[in-house]
């Protein structure tokens, strides 16, 4: 998976971080010949994103099939990891600032690392 933020410059996306065209390049080597890829391009402000949410629901749909838990339960999990459970209620991801995404997005990231899936 890959994910960046890209900005427009003289009429082109540019990448503001060397380390997300790195990112790129490593993706596009690990892909095979014929290999179909998704896009989603989404504009960015200050509230939490479509492309965020999609990104973290990519990750637990990952996470879910390599460590065996239901889609829900590692939502819940990832929830309960990024804060987004206060009292018993949970945040809808849809309800979420942009920085509590990126929480999400992090815990995503960290519990990939346990178990040995590259997020990024």
């Amino acid at each position: 998976m890959f994910s960046a933020k890209l900005k427009l410059k003289d009429g082109k996306l540019i990448y503001p971080k060397k380390e997300d065209k790195l990112a790129y390049n490593l993706f596009i080597k690990k892909l095979s010949e014929g290999q179909e890829v998704d896009i989603f391009i989404s504009l960015t402000d200050s509230n939490g994103s479509t492309a965020q949410i999609s990104k973290i629901h990519t990750c637990i749909r990952e996470l879910a099939n390599e460590s065996g838990y239901s889609f829900e339960d590692m939502k819940k999990l990832i929830k309960d990891k990024a804060g987004l459970v206060i009292d018993t209620k949970i945040k809808s991801f849809a309800k979420c600032s942009k920085e509590e995404l990126s929480h999400a997005i992090q815990a995503c990231i960290e519990l990939g690392e346990f178990y040995n899936v590259n997020l990024h």
